[in-house]
């Protein structure tokens, strides 16, 4: 999925499981390993990281479909997962938030600095946050929860 505006490009897609062989542990089973490329003002850089499990990772294309649609002024629609990698951010009225850290972080950041969110603002239109959602389902076709 691409989430772009004049200043900001994030594109972020499921690679594959974590773990290629299923286990029976529901959660290794459904570790999703995601890519990132990300390009801001300070500079650009790409991650990979074992980030979301397979129902996470579905919570995203409804977020964004409700994040473009008419929310309320001061509506706090926010979107975090259990591994702190990756979340989203809106609130109802300017751009979608975009929350990097740990191995999502930018390269620049060092140490403790990795572990607190570099927050990237999107002044996404409602169309294209409804392609990215689109884009995202259509990448995750090939992960289903297992």
């Amino acid at each position: 999925m691409l989430l772009t505006d004049h200043e900001h490009r994030i594109t972020l897609r499921p690679l594959r499981y974590q773990f290629p062989v299923v286990s029976g542990d529901q959660y290794d089973d459904n570790w999703l390993v995601a890519g990132g490329e990300v390009t801001t003002p300070e500079g650009s850089w790409s991650f990979t990281a074992p980030c979301l499990l397979t129902d996470e990772a579905r919570q995203i294309s409804p977020w964004l479909r409700a994040a473009g649609g008419a929310t309320p002024a001061g509506t706090h629609l926010d979107l975090h997962f259990l591994e702190p990698v990756l979340a989203f951010g809106h609130t109802g009225s300017g751009p979608v938030r975009v929350h990097l850290s740990h191995e999502a972080a930018p390269p620049w950041l060092d140490g403790d600095e990795r572990l607190t969110e570099y927050v990237i603002e999107i002044k996404a239109t409602a169309a294209g946050l409804r392609q990215a959602a689109d884009e995202w389902d259509r990448c995750l076709v090939p992960f289903p929860p297992r």
